[in-house]
């Protein structure tokens, strides 16, 4: 599948010049990596990642050898094991009989659409209250396409429940969460992908809060310390981390055992596991013009080394509302700030990309408000399934039968 050029153009036109030569030099980096046999990764987060169709994206770029490992939130991960988007009727809760303390703010309730067969695969493990489902089918309400799972029943109920069970087998085979949570995916998702491709996904700590019982379990699953190092490793292997709006990447991109930008230099001395950013590739996609500004004041004087050297604070020198993740970023001579919305942003790239690769994407991803991007959420809903636990299973005991369990699941 390709983009066509009255659709590309659509799309360009949403990005100014100025973005629009960023991507481009995005692209080159991107090129230039794989064509010498480098990698890859990207960090995403949830929200706008989902509904943009930007996972889904990234999992035809895990599948297309464009990209080799993603690192994410735990709320993506919930939704990917939803069937990433799904549509759900959202009624009033109360007179339903749902209790008025339980229900979030406006107090509605939903119901989320699947069939028979998927609610009966639910109901062998945990317990289903057919007859509130037969309520909300008859209720009044409105019904919309949202991120899969949630808040949704009894998908999101399930999702929870099934979460400590992944948790457990994660913790007896020396594995993380998300790499037996991808045995059950589907294969669009990137959690999926990484799973059929024997690529990491991996949640970061600062997004390890999300998706209720699924991020607990995530977050359970192994010490903190290995997850740490666990990203260390991945981002270390990375010629190129493509960074698309997520916040906190100062504890992601230069955390605890980066050297160069960030705060590994005591691990380093103590003889622990390090990385250096030095030499590498960050793109960040981001929609706040302060982090231009910030990188401009950097390459045009040294200003953010500057105040770091004399111990200034950055957010008066600068008069703007500095993020955390400024600082490294604008820093690193590698980095390339693309000021604009990731629905835009991460078609052209994933064009341009493939195109100079020579590949073809199994999955497009258009800006959620235009047309193309209406029919690309419709997709979604229609093919990326929900999770199977029977899937799980069957491919957990094929990786496990006759092997040691330690880190065996890759592969």
């Amino acid at each position: 599948m390709t983009y066509d050029n009255d659709t590309l153009a659509m799309i360009e036109a949403r990005l100014d010049a100025k973005s629009l030569d960023r991507v481009n030099a995005a692209v080159d980096r991107i090129v230039a990596a794989k064509e010498r046999g480098g990698k890859v990764a990207v960090v995403t987060g949830s929200g706008p990642n989902v509904h943009e169709g930007v996972t889904t994206l990234i999992a035809a770029l895990m599948h297309a050898g464009i990209v080799d490992a993603v690192s994410t939130s735990s709320a993506v991960v919930s939704h990917e094991m939803g069937g990433t988007l799904d549509e759900v009727k959202r009624c009033a809760g109360e007179p339903l009989g749902v209790a008025q303390w339980m229900l979030p703010r406006g107090g509605e309730f939903e119901l989320t659409l699947v069939d028979d067969a998927q609610l009966d695969e639910i109901q062998k493990l945990m317990p289903l209250d057919r007859e509130l489902i037969a309520k909300l089918k008859q209720a009044a309400g409105k019904t919309i396409i949202k991120a899969a799972g949630n808040l949704g029943y009894p998908m999101g109920l399930w999702l929870e429940w099934l979460a400590g069970e992944i948790a457990e087998l994660a913790r007896a085979n020396g594995a993380s969460f998300e790499e037996v949570a991808g045995f059950g995916a589907d294969e669009m998702t990137m959690i999926g992908a990484g799973a059929a491709k024997g690529l990491p996904v991996l949640v970061t700590i600062p997004q390890l809060i999300g998706g209720g019982a699924v991020g607990l379990n995530i977050g359970d699953s192994i010490p903190l310390r290995e997850r740490a190092t666990r990203l260390a490793r991945v981002l270390d292997s990375a010629d190129v981390i493509i960074e698309s709006a997520v916040a906190l990447t100062q504890e992601i991109h230069d955390g605890p055992f980066e050297r160069y930008t960030g705060h590994g230099m005591w691990s380093a001395w103590m003889g622990h596991y390090t990385y250096s950013l030095e030499g590498k590739s960050l793109i960040r996609i981001d929609l706040d013009p302060a982090l231009d500004r910030v990188c401009e004041a950097e390459r045009d004087g040294g200003g953010v080394q500057k105040a770091i050297a004399d111990g200034l604070p950055k957010t008066k020198l600068f008069k703007v509302p500095f993020r955390m993740e400024m600082s490294g970023f604008a820093r690193h001579e590698g980095s390339i700030p693309i000021i604009g919305d990731i629905g835009a942003v991460w078609p052209l790239i994933a064009a341009r990309a493939a195109q100079r690769l020579g590949v073809e994407l199994s999955f497009l991803s258009y800006p959620q408000d235009t047309e193309p991007g209406r029919a690309m959420r419709a997709q979604i809903v229609r093919d990326v399934k929900p999770y199977s636990r029977d899937k799980m299973l069957a491919e957990l005991a094929k990786r496990t039968r006759g092997a040691p369990c330690s880190r065996l699941l890759r592969g």
